[in-house]
């Protein structure tokens, strides 16, 4: 069975939101600043030299227009040779792959996906993807990279209604630009005693 991974870049209240084109969010790469070759070295071990990518449609499309055009390095190579498992209701629009649609019913096409071999499922972005896979039980692991910095607004990682977790630290780790890459296997229900 595979293993799914949450690795989300975050702001120290929550934000995960990052500008595009079609949006208003006013703060366009705030992550910039902060990346280092020991922070980019950092994400791709934690991805794993083979990975697939779970992805919502707002970000398969988001990283269809920049990936497939990047100049070749680890990152870009690993995420476009990826298969992208894709939450969508417009397949027949898309083209950036390998993909794969997994169907109306989202969580059992994720359960599909993880019953399968093959290597572990990274899910980037996608915020609204993130409350389904907690409340389903899906997610295994959680990697939040996150920085020292408030934004105030935009798209926060656990939304409003996300159901209650607990995790269990596996590690962390301090950048050298003050991000810390906090490291959590999913645990289960919310304990309170």
């Amino acid at each position: 069975m595979r293993k799914l991974k949450i690795i989300e870049h975050i702001s120290l209240d929550g934000v995960i939101q990052h500008s595009n084109d079609d949006d208003d969010f006013p703060y366009s790469d705030w992550t910039a600043p902060y990346r280092t070759p020991a922070g980019r070295d950092a994400i791709l071990a934690a991805q794993g030299e083979s990975f697939d990518l779970l992805l919502g449609r707002r970000t398969y499309d988001i990283w269809s227009g920049f990936w497939p055009k990047a100049p070749t390095s680890p990152l870009a190579d690993g995420l476009n040779a990826a298969t992208k498992y894709v939450v969508t209701h417009r397949p027949e629009s898309l083209e950036w792959g390998p993909f794969e649609v997994l169907g109306p019913d989202i969580v059992e096409g994720i359960r599909r996906v993880k019953s399968q071999d093959g290597p572990d499922l990274i899910n980037w972005g996608s915020s609204t993807l993130t409350s389904t896979l907690l409340e389903h039980g899906l997610a295994d692991e959680v990697l939040l990279c996150v920085y020292p910095v408030l934004l105030g607004t935009g798209k926060r990682f656990f939304a409003e209604g996300t159901p209650p977790r607990s995790f269990e630290l596996v590690s962390t780790k301090a950048m050298p630009t003050g991000i810390i890459l906090s490291h959590y296997k999913v645990a289960g229900p919310l304990k309170t005693r």
